[in-house]
């Protein structure tokens, strides 16, 4: 088994200049190794999908343990580089961020999203500082995707968004991020100049209105992701197919995706 610094490598090296990595996020061990399966070079969990599976609303409610039972869960079932969606990190305390990612790296991550969300950007670049320094101090390091949440909640006006969006990616970047996540916006415009804006790899979240990934590619973008948005895909034809059951006592929703499962025992018979 190749060790945590190896995949970080390897990471790093999926997100280089002229590279672009798509990431359909996971959410359990099943799902992480499916996409594995269906040719994802790296998985990334989704913190919404991964705490629904689980029973509990997103934004830092699934307790620790329960986080890193399911990461533990997916390292188990797939040999390709993981990245964890870290929220902000479970704690308005750098330090305390800095331990939790630490745990984080001692499991094999390779990679965290870490978001600003609507605290003042200084407090994640705090956090991306203690990060590494506590890394460092141990003899690791992970790579730190900062998500800047300006156009996703909204937090300027529109007509500054794009220069405080940049005015955190240097920020961030000064901090030791290694990579930008600029989720809420689709225009190409922006993107484009994004990517001429900050040497960080640009990560986009895919949406509506978003363009397909050659477009994506070509503007220079390296890394796309796919957040809840899978999930919420096999949850809605569940529920679909358990409407049909209960309330028309029918099965055609059912029979529509269910031969499409995979070979799942044979996956994890080894």
């Amino acid at each position: 088994m190749t060790s945590q610094a190896e995949r970080l490598k390897q990471f790093r090296g999926l997100q280089a200049p002229g590279r672009l990595l798509v990431l359909p996020n996971a959410w359990d061990a099943a799902s992480a190794r499916l996409a594995a399966e269906l040719g994802a070079e790296a998985i990334a969990t989704s913190s919404a999908a991964l705490a629904w599976r689980h029973g509990y609303a997103d934004g830092e409610t699934i307790p620790a343990e329960v986080a890193f039972a399911a990461v533990r869960e997916i390292l188990r079932v797939v040999e390709v580089p993981v990245s964890v969606d870290s929220e902000a990190g479970y704690s308005p305390d750098p330090a305390r961020v800095a331990e939790f990612v630490c745990a984080l790296i001692d499991l094999g991550v390779v990679g965290i999203n870490l978001e600003d969300g609507r605290e003042p950007p200084e407090l994640l670049a705090d956090k991306i500082r203690a990060i590494k320094s506590a890394a460092r101090a141990n003899g690791a390091d992970i790579f730190i995707n900062a998500r800047c949440d300006v156009y996703l909640k909204n937090l300027v006006a529109d007509e500054a968004k794009f220069e405080e969006s940049m005015r955190r990616a240097a920020l961030y970047r000064e901090a030791g991020a290694d990579g930008f996540f600029l989720p809420g916006t689709g225009d190409m415009a922006v993107i484009r100049e994004a990517v001429k804006r900050t040497d960080l790899p640009l990560n986009v979240l895919i949406g509506s209105g978003v363009p397909p990934i050659a477009e994506l590619k070509a503007a220079g973008v390296r890394r796309v992701s796919a957040g809840a948005l899978i999930s919420r895909a096999a949850y809605g034809a569940a529920q679909r197919a358990v409407k049909t059951l209960l309330a028309d006592g029918r099965y055609d929703d059912i029979f529509a995706t269910a031969n499409d499962c995979p070979g799942f025992n044979g996956w994890f018979s080894g």
